[in-house]
């Protein structure tokens, strides 16, 4: 399972809000529903958000094996 609970601590530590990513980076409202939700993201995606974000992928998302 992925989980992007690692994007919210990126944030806090970077001191980005989401109001910050929509606004000022254009990220969508549907994107970040889609996080907070774990749904699946496109690579293009997570590169944009790594980009922004200037972290690596696993400070986005957490694998997990499904039980």
């Amino acid at each position: 399972m992925i989980s992007y609970e690692p994007f919210y601590k990126t944030l806090k530590q970077k001191n980005i809000s989401t109001y910050k990513l929509i606004n000022d980076y254009g990220i969508s409202r549907s994107l970040l529903d889609r996080l907070k939700h774990n749904k699946p993201i496109s690579t293009v995606t997570l590169n944009d958000l790594c980009n922004i974000l200037k972290c690596k992928v696993e400070d986005i998302l957490l694998f997990t094996e499904d039980n």
